[in-house]
This record gives C-alpha cells, structure tokens and sequence, in this order.
C-alpha cells in the first residue's frame, strides 16, 4: 500500500512540476520574443504579466469541447491524450541528483527513445480523426519528419552507449563527475577520476561527442516541430496544423505536451552529453569545488540549469531562424546530419577500442 501511494504522489509531483514549467516555459518565451523583436511583450495582466499564461490557461480550461460533425470521434478523443502520456512517462526514467529518479531502469535510455517514439502515433491519430485537409497535411508532415529525424538522434546517443557501456541513465552521469561515497555505494559504481566538473563530461573525455551533441540538438528540434523545423504548424499554409480542429483543455494538452517534450530532449541532452546532475566546478587542488557542489539539492539545481538553459537557446533560435522548406529540411536530415552521425558512432568504437583500454 506504501509503495502505491509513493508512486502516485512520485506522479502529482512530476505532472505538477510540468505543469508550472509549461507556464514559465510560454511566459519565458513571450518576453525572449519581445527582447528578441525589441518590444516589451505582456505587460498588462500582474506584475510585468506574469499572470498573461496563468488567465490563457484559465481561458482554455473554461472553453467548451467542440468535435467535428464527421471527426472519428474515439482518434479525436484519444489523440492529445496519447501524446502527453507518452512524453509524460518518458520523464519517468529521467535522473534528477545522484540518487533521486522515479524509475532507475537499466535500460533507462532504451525506455525513453521508445516511449517519447509513441508521439508519431499520437500526431497522426489527431490529423486523421479530424477529418480536415490542413489537420492531415499537418499530421503527416509531422510523422515523416519525426520519424526522420529519429534516426540521427538516436544515432548520436548510441554514439554515448558505446563510450559509457550502458544504457542506465544514472550509471552514465556517474561516470561523467566525481561521486561521493554514499553515491558509488548506491550505484556500485567505479571511482571516475578526481578532477571532476565540466572535464570529466562526456563532449569533453571523447571530443568527438560535442559533434554528436550538437547532431542531436538539431535533431530534437525537429522532433519537437520547433522552429527551423515548424513546417507541420506552419501558420501560413496549414492554419495550425495537426491540431487545428481542437478547443479547450484538448488544445491545452498538445500545448502542454510541446513544452514538456522541449523539456525531456533538452534533459536527455543534458544526461548523455553535459554531465546531468554533476557539478560545472572542478576539483583544483586543494580547492575541492566538484565535491562541494555535490549532493541531493545540488544535484537538481545543476540538472534544472543546464535544461533551462538549453531549453532558452531553443526558444532563441526560434525567434532567429526562418522555417526551412521541405525538401531542405529531409536534405539536412539524410544528406547531412545522418551520416555525420554514423561517423561519430564509428569513431566512438575506435575510441573505445584504442583509447579507452
């Protein structure tokens, strides 16, 4: 009966924490645009429009449901329901500070890809049951391009598990700092140099994992249809895209799944490649920084930064770079970014094979 309890309370505290990031996440990236556009953005509604997300989401909560006269109405019903769900559950296996993650999975990294991989499903049951032109061309915009890009990003991570050996999230930042006692007990972990801070990460012991990083990076943008790669909600062809045709607390779940995704990649980012929830500090000396910024809270606070801020270039570079066409957008993904991505898994065996033994 604990153990049920505990896992509900582990749940109402991830989907609330989504919750209140998505309404920072809109709020951040109204005023990023205003700097960006050399205007103020919302400055009405509270203090400096702080409230502007809260009375949005309020507004959507109060709307009616509206379906379709010839929708599928089960597809209609059921598709931002599956979308959220399946980024929601990707945040399970997510490792938030040495010891704190809801689901320390061994095959944790395995667990995510597949799981965040049942959005394609949830984005074409939304522009099929729909029954519009603009919500189908959206959809299956969306799929091919999500399904696209795929294959680099998975190609990039796999470029890290053949460094690391492992497909557990916590076992691969361990390896990626200075662990305290408490922490290598608790993993069963090796000791992994005394250096620490950002030179043990892995972009910086295998360098050519910063080309990896940054293959991935571009690839998460497309999966999550953010700007350059909004080509299935391009406003000006297709209204809103797959989810034109949705209202109310619908609209508000494909709202919330976008940011919450844009949350997930940017964390999976920060795990495999930034160090995750290791120190930024390093060991110099008698001056033990990394030891000193290790632990429980320093562990979230690390994790929480390193994300936000990616996630903050993420919405940066929307306001900065024009929507790519279609054809420019598959030629960056098989000409470019997918065979610079098998390039770095093969060097990644050789390093492993030469370098690391």
């Amino acid at each position: 009966m604990i153990f049920i309890i505990t896992y509900i309370a582990v749940g109402i505290g991830l989907f609330i924490f989504m919750a209140f990031f998505t309404l920072y996440a809109v709020y951040s990236e109204r005023k990023i645009a205003g700097f960006v556009q050399d205007r103020l953005g919302p400055m009405e509604t509270g203090k400096f429009g702080l409230l502007q997300t809260v009375a949005d989401i309020l507004k959507l909560v109060q709307k009616e449901f509206i379906m379709p006269s010839r929708a599928d109405k089960v597809l209609f019903s059921v598709a931002p329901v599956l979308i959220f769900v399946s980024v929601y559950l990707g945040m399970v296996a997510m490792p938030w500070a040495p010891e704190l993650s809801p689901s320390s999975l061994n095959i944790g990294l395995f667990y995510v890809i597949s799981i965040i991989s049942v959005e394609a499903v949830g984005v074409l049951m939304a522009g099929w049951g729909s029954n519009n032109k603009f919500a189908l061309l959206g959809a299956m915009r969306s799929v091919a391009q999500i399904v696209s890009y795929e294959i680099p990003a998975g190609i990039s991570l796999i470029s890290v598990v053949m460094i690391t050996q492992s497909l557990n999230l916590q076992e691969i930042t361990a390896q990626q700092g200075v662990l305290t006692t408490s922490s290598a007990k608790f993993l069963g972990l090796w000791e992994v140099g005394d250096v620490g801070g950002f030179l043990a990460w892995n972009v910086f012991q295998a360098p050519h994992l910063l080309l990896a990083f940054v293959i991935y990076f571009l690839s998460s943008l497309a999966e999550c249809n953010r700007a350059p790669f909004d080509i299935p909600e391009a406003e000006s062809e297709l209204v809103a895209g797959y989810h034109t045709e949705y209202t109310g607390l619908r609209f508000a779940f494909f709202f919330l799944a976008e940011y919450c995704m844009m949350f997930l990649v940017a964390m999976i980012a920060v795990v495999l490649f930034l160090g995750g929830w290791n120190s930024l500090l390093p060991n110099i000396g008698t001056l033990r920084l990394a030891d000193w910024t290790t632990g429980m809270g320093w562990g979230i606070f690390w994790v929480l930064s390193k994300t936000l801020f990616l996630v903050s270039i993420q919405i940066v570079i929307r306001w900065t770079l024009p929507r790519l066409r279609v054809d420019q957008l598959m030629a960056l993904c098989w000409k470019v970014l997918t065979p610079l991505a098998f390039a770095c898994m093969v060097i990644s065996g050789i390093w492993r094979l030469w370098v690391m033994i």
